[in-house]
């Protein structure tokens, strides 16, 4: 069971987007390979975790990373659906 940074609901990781930290940027990790500290968000509650500043916690990072990979990602995920 993984929490989601975004609502705080827990579910199992299957149904979130595990996103890690890479050189400041927030990089989306689906396949769960990536090193490093991740955070775990469902495609719907991005938008409500970077206004929470959960993305920065959660990464401990020392300044809100920048999103774009991350909303990129989603972006295709919706308009193409679920895998």
């Amino acid at each position: 069971m993984r929490t989601c940074i975004g609502c705080r609901e827990r579910t199992a990781p299957a149904d979130l987007l595990r996103v890690v930290l890479r050189g400041g940027d927030a990089v989306p990790d689906p396949t769960g390979s990536l090193a490093g500290r991740g955070a775990w968000v469902h495609l719907g509650c991005i938008e409500v975790a970077e206004r929470r500043k959960a993305f920065a916690r959660a990464l401990r990072a020392a300044a809100p990373p920048g999103m774009s990979a991350v909303r990129e990602y989603a972006a295709r995920r919706v308009a193409v659906g679920p895998a």
